[in-house]
């Protein structure tokens, strides 16, 4: 099993590329684990937000394999503490699924088809953070979680 990490677009901060890299280099000795940014057509830049919402649903769709449990990033998705959220990964890890995929997607939302496929909605926060911010959170919420799970003293 492996937990991939699919955002769109690409992060363009650099002090932000280096805390994803730091934890995801740090996710490494825990899990399985990939970061993966999908970048679509140039086109979607000027694109109406049905259209851009399309592109990505085309991409992400193409890239999920039968049996990948689906979480998306979402707003409207369930939120947990960090300890929750140590639990909940425990408990998808028991179930062994092929890959758990968290995928954050663009600014508009996500298509309907994708939010149909999901498996889970996840919530980061009520609060509202940049699509790229929101990947260094992740991924240090997925380390915190590991460090959780084996009892290590990052968490505290």
């Amino acid at each position: 099993m492996k937990i991939e990490f699919w955002c769109t677009g690409k992060t363009d901060d650099t002090y932000l590329n280096e805390g994803i890299h730091k934890y995801c280099k740090r996710l490494i000795n825990y899990i399985p684990f990939d970061f993966k940014e999908l970048i679509l057509p140039k086109s979607t830049k000027t694109a109406s937000p049905e259209q851009f919402r399309e592109e990505e649903k085309k991409d992400v769709l193409k890239r999920l394999k039968p049996g990948d449990f689906l979480i998306l990033l979402d707003d409207k998705g369930k939120g947990f503490t960090s300890e929750k959220f140590a639990e909940f990964l425990q408990k998808k890890f028991n179930d062994a699924p092929k890959n758990i995929i968290f995928l954050s997607g663009g600014a508009y939302g996500f298509h309907e088809e994708i939010y149909a496929r999901a498996d889970f909605k996840f919530s980061l926060s009520e609060m509202t953070f940049t699509h790229q911010m929101v990947r260094l959170i992740f991924v240090e919420q997925l380390y915190r979680a590991m460090t959780i799970l084996r009892n290590e003293p990052y968490h505290h």
